[in-house]
């Protein structure tokens, strides 16, 4: 798909969301519009699969018969329909009784089916305990069918969704099905709600460019990044991973094979569900990822609180874009927690540091780990630099990247990534600035291709550029107190031009002879006009 087709789709499918939220506010309705993308996505692949798989028994129906093919299958054939569910199964990994098929919810929407809501919320309850082999509980949690924004009365509601869906429908009817195509106007659209959320973006949404820059780095050979693109990733982990737009494009660096499990944790309830569905529809398997509901700063996954370090997970990859200096109550008791009681705990007024230490006690030691950060992590005093020292003369800091502020929704700060690694080989930190390498938006600044491209391939090859990049040995930042401020290091600023002053002085000096025998000839002028003449010098 082009990014004019895209484009065109997402603004197809925000035009209709803008046209039918009616008192609903754009974060309640991005709920319905992504679950709906989400069924259609789903469906599309399983009516696909489904049809290959029966081949000639698929039944053909006539151009006036609108129901789903498959339905018709169910009805002629319900001997057969387990053997064919478990075969589904073993190739989709999931299946879709056909009342719940996108076609039939189509269907009852545009017939004005009074039974639409009530199928439609068996059809949830079914995805989320009965399709896939992991159920997906509460998948659909936030979407409320019977929420008053909708309708007063359960016929209203009915008759909104109706409308809802048969939009939906007509909007994507006119371009092409591939199921890849879902995948990118869920994207798309989740980035669209982001930049009409402000602030509330944040817990949800990295931009597009910001993830790439991260991903690419985190695929690159950890030892020799010049060598180019690991060859496959055990795991990647991202600890506040928002709806999973970071994981999928680390994935797609990767390639569908190249990375043996995804693991994301996520706060939000309803984020987290956005994070399950997003990965589903970008065609990750169930049994390829798993996505917890829950704190990462407490570490309530029982996986992560493993204290066996035969069982510990150690991940190739990890990568995150945490709330900025979140305020968090950091116990007495997580200060004996085997991710802090080496480094100490990160102030009540700013989480950062915690977050950091989390995601890199499970590193491995061939990983990289990338992390977005407020730049106050380069240089806040207190436990914070404590904890920067430790992890500086420890060498996990291996390259700290600024970037140009007002790149997302959520905040105009300029923010850094942090780049670390559990052994790394140069003994000096690499410091890039590229706070003026951008282009202006009206409401977001953007980074370009190149932009990203500089960033990344000077990190790879670890090069050094006056007013961009320098390599920094530990000696010189030990004399700045461990300090990282960028530009301590990189200065953006164009240095004067220096004055040769005896060249000054020899201008000056001609100057004023040529100034002598102007006057005088000017004088001269004067004389013979029998006028005074004007003093010299």
């Amino acid at each position: 798909m082009t990014k004019d087709q895209l484009n065109q789709l997402g603004k197809t499918l925000w035009a209709i969301a803008d046209e039918l939220r009616g008192a609903m506010n754009a974060d309640d309705f991005r709920d319905y519009m992504l679950s709906f993308l989400f069924l259609r996505y789903l469906s599309d692949n399983y009516e696909a699969a489904a049809q290959k798989e029966l081949g000639p028994d698929y039944p053909r129906l006539k151009v006036d018969d609108r129901r789903a093919p498959l339905s018709v299958w169910y009805a002629d054939n319900a001997e057969d329909i387990p053997a064919l569910e478990k075969q589904m199964r073993r190739k989709m990994h999931y299946c879709i009784h056909p009342d719940y098929l996108w076609s039939s919810i189509n269907e009852r929407a545009r017939t004005q089916n009074a039974e639409l809501l009530q199928t439609l919320e068996r059809g949830f309850k079914y995805i989320e305990n009965e399709s896939f082999a992991s159920t997906f509980q509460g998948l659909f949690s936030e979407i409320n069918l019977n929420s008053e924004k909708l309708g007063r009365t359960p016929a209203d509601r009915n008759k909104k969704l109706c409308t809802i869906i048969t939009k939906i429908a007509e909007g994507i009817a006119q371009f092409s099905t591939d199921s890849d195509i879902l995948g990118d106007a869920y994207e798309y659209l989740i980035g669209q709600f982001a930049a009409g959320s402000g602030k509330k973006a944040g817990e949800f949404y990295t931009p597009q460019t910001i993830s790439t820059i991260l991903s690419r780095i985190v695929t690159l050979d950890s030892q020799e990044p010049a060598t180019g693109k690991k060859k496959k990733l055990s795991c990647v982990l991202d600890f506040a991973c928002g709806s999973g737009s970071l994981l999928l494009n680390v994935r797609n660096q990767m390639g569908p094979h190249g990375i043996g499990m995804i693991y994301g944790q996520e706060k939000n309830i309803t984020t987290y569900n956005l994070a399950r569905m997003n990965m589903l529809l970008h065609g990750v398997k169930d049994s390829e990822f798993q996505i917890h509901h829950g704190d990462s700063l407490t570490n309530d996954w029982d996986m992560l609180s493993e204290m066996n370090p035969a069982k510990k997970l150690k991940c190739d990859a990890v990568v995150a874009n945490p709330p900025f200096s979140y305020r968090w109550d950091p116990t007495e008791e997580l200060g004996k927690d085997f991710r802090f009681k080496s480094h100490g705990l990160a102030p009540k007024s700013a989480a950062d540091f915690a977050f950091l230490l989390h995601g890199l006690h499970f590193l491995s030691d061939e990983g990289v780990m990338a992390i977005i950060l407020p730049h106050g992590v380069l240089f806040r005093g207190g436990v914070e630099s404590h904890i920067r020292t430790k992890l500086l003369k420890d060498g996990h800091i291996d390259t700290v990247i600024g970037l140009p502020a007002n790149l997302f929704f959520s905040t105009g700060i300029p923010v850094c990534i942090l780049v670390l690694k559990k052994c790394k080989k140069p003994d000096d930190v690499l410091f890039i600035n590229a706070s003026e390498h951008f282009e202006k938006g009206k409401r977001q600044n953007q980074l370009l291709p190149e932009h990203i491209d500089k960033i990344v391939e000077t990190y790879q090859f670890r090069k050094e550029e006056e007013r961009f990049a320098r390599r920094v040995d530990m000696a010189e930042i030990a004399k700045n107190d461990f300090n990282l401020n960028i530009s301590r290091y990189v200065s953006t600023a164009k240095s004067e031009e220096e004055i040769d002053l005896d060249m000054v002085n020899n201008e000056l000096v001609a100057l004023e002879k040529d100034i002598v025998a102007a006057t005088e000839k000017h004088n001269g002028f004067l004389e013979e006009l029998g006028l005074p003449p004007l003093p010299l010098g």
